[in-house]
């Protein structure tokens, strides 16, 4: 669950790793809805018959589409400073996509708080590495580290 704090504790989050997630199953209508919004159709994410007889073995989701579900699956475990007016996407730093995720795999994720930094006056800067584990399997989906400005209210 989502943790608010006073903004001096947030501050100090240096190096702080939060409890994973609770598990997320990507079905095969949420791979299908992605490529018809991306426009990417590649037969190894929308055509189960074809993707049988690749070394996967089934549709994959698309790299995209696991990196998409991180603000809904961060939201979950997240850590905030009180008085957020709001929070805004800034950015990758580094993006690694280490193994595909199979059609009706479950994915969670953990989250270590790698820096914050007041850029100015209420405006803060979160460097956050995110891991995208797969149920069951040894190396993560993705590994990303990303930027989250968070706006505090005057």
């Amino acid at each position: 669950m989502s943790q608010t704090m006073a903004k001096d504790a947030y501050l100090a989050l240096r190096d702080h790793e939060l409890a994973p997630g609770s598990w997320f199953t990507v079905d095969q209508d949420r791979i299908n809805q992605f490529a018809d919004a991306t426009g990417d159709h590649q037969f190894i994410h929308v055509d189960p018959a074809r993707a049988a007889k690749t070394p996967f073995g089934a549709t994959i989701a698309h790299g995209f589409l696991s990196l998409s579900l991180l603000p809904h699956l961060n939201a979950e475990i997240s850590v905030k400073p009180e008085n957020v007016e709001m929070g805004i996407n800034y950015g990758l730093n580094k993006v690694r996509f280490l193994t595909p995720v199979r059609v009706g795999s479950a994915v969670r994720v953990r989250q270590k708080i790698k820096s914050v930094e007041e850029k100015t006056p209420g405006r803060l800067l979160t460097t956050t590495e995110v891991t995208l584990e797969i149920q069951g399997e040894d190396k993560p989906a993705l590994i990303a580290e990303t930027l989250t400005m968070t706006v505090l209210a005057a």
